[in-house]
């Protein structure tokens, strides 16, 4: 641990005097908050700017917290000017949730024309094109030459208007998008020929996709997939444009989805983890107290059915083998449903395939490992009705658990919540639960 602390502090002095990468910077500011807190503010307070931008965009709650403190709000105001649009308003909206007058007096300290922007991207919906895109693009006109819009974004590119990009966004002179041109295609003509020459002759290769700015951001997704595109052109409801949302911004989009989505299913708050010991501790506590209680309702089917395992101690032996097959069986298909509704690939309205599908694959594998323990059973016990009974409990519970994996989430999904949120708590109750009372209620019709 000394090693990474005397390496991570090594790397956190450069970052005094020169840009570094955000990742890395980010980490090593971990690593020294919890080890060297002194060191931590003087290394914070000592960032240049573009590394202090950079570095809030990708900050937990608790060292926005310490931005704060550490900073007066014009120098947070002036970081927030060097980072693009979207970031900018991600990052307002961030310090919002941490102390909305502080925020508010930031976003009146910036420069006005940054302030239009991110004021422009806050009014979008979360989950709409318009809150993803930024407002930094190169506009080209048809009445433009190669030559006038190259040149223009020399300018942009050496004031730090503009950093990297990838397409001529061409409009007419009204700004309403007509076509996106790539750099590579605009090498191969005259830098004398306009954009409109350009359309007229080569219409087939010019790119058209766009979306719309109150798009759902699963659409943009699902168009930069198919056509492959490294940035999409985002217009209003009269096709004038409006910003551009990048393969970065879809990428760290779906890494956050992804990210999101392991957190939820297994009952962690992607947030909480950031934050101190005690809080994840807390927010941890409360799905395990949700586990608890739905643990008692398994104990108290079993205690049910106690006479029974009394008489035959090989119930209890095979019984958490009945549970714990549906249990992962439930997970599987959970999984599969989960991912298959944040893809936007299912609906409740059209879900009946894939119930149907997972109810299936259950079934039959359920078919093939109550083969299994049914042999098992029977010569381990060396009692010929003990296989039949753990045969069709697990024949039973296995095709139950597909259903339940694949109903659960797309229910929650209906009722407005997120699927993947308490969804394996859901699951894993009621596949204990049936997986017990009905290996032990057949096991009291069969064999007692």
């Amino acid at each position: 641990m000394s090693e990474a602390l005397d390496s991570a502090k090594s790397f956190l002095k450069e970052a005094s005097v020169k840009d570094c990468n955000a990742d890395e910077l980010i980490e090593a500011l971990k690593l020294v908050k919890e080890l060297d807190e002194e060191f931590y503010e003087n290394t914070l307070k000592a960032l240049t700017i573009n590394n202090l931008a950079n570095t809030a965009v990708l900050m937990p709650d608790y060292m926005l917290n310490d931005l704060l403190n550490c900073f007066s709000t014009s120098a947070v105001a002036k970081a927030i000017e060097e980072l693009e649009s979207d970031d900018a308003t991600d990052l307002i909206q961030n310090l919002e949730h941490l102390d909305e007058s502080k925020a508010k007096l930031i976003l009146n300290s910036i420069e006005k024309e940054h302030k239009k922007d991110i004021s422009l991207l806050k009014t979008y919906e979360q989950n709409s094109a318009g809150a993803y895109m930024q407002t930094e693009f190169l506009q080209a006109f048809l009445n433009e030459s190669l030559q006038e819009a190259v040149q223009r974004y020399k300018k942009l590119k050496q004031s730090g208007e503009l950093d990297q990009v990838q397409q001529f966004f061409v409009t007419d002179e009204k700004g309403v998008l007509q076509y996106c041109l790539p750099f590579g295609e605009a090498l191969l003509w005259n830098f004398d020929t306009t954009f409109k020459d350009i359309m007229k002759d080569n219409s087939d290769k010019l790119i058209k996709n766009f979306v719309y700015d109150n798009d759902d951001i699963h659409s943009v997704v699902n168009l930069v997939k198919s056509y492959d595109l490294s940035v999409v052109a985002v217009v209003d409801k009269n096709k004038n444009l409006m910003g551009r949302i990048t393969y970065d911004d879809i990428h760290d989009y779906l890494q956050e989805q992804a990210t999101e989505q392991i957190y939820n299913l297994a009952g962690v708050s992607d947030e909480a983890e950031e934050e101190t010991v005690s809080k994840a501790t807390q927010a941890r506590g409360f799905w395990l107290f949700i586990n608890l209680f739905t643990s008692l309702i398994s104990a108290n089917i079993i205690s049910l059915f106690s006479g029974e395992i009394e008489q035959l101690v090989a119930l209890a032996i095979l019984m958490p083998i009945v549970a714990s097959m549906g249990g992962n069986t439930g997970s599987q298909a959970l999984t599969v449903t989960v991912r298959k509704i944040s893809l936007g690939d299912i609906k409740f309205s059209n879900a009946k395939h894939i119930i149907f599908r997972e109810l299936r694959i259950s079934l039959f594998n359920g078919a093939f490992f109550a083969c299994v323990m049914g042999l098992v059973a029977y010569f381990w016990f060396n009692i010929t009705m003990l296989g039949l009974v753990i045969a069709l409990s697990m024949l039973i519970n296995l095709g139950l658990a597909g259903f339940i994996g694949s109903v659960v989430p797309l229910t929650l999904k209906k009722l407005g919540y997120d699927p993947a949120v308490g969804s394996s708590v859901i699951l894993t109750a009621l596949t204990d639960a049936l997986g017990f009372f009905s290996f032990l209620l057949l096991a009291k019709m069969i064999l007692l």
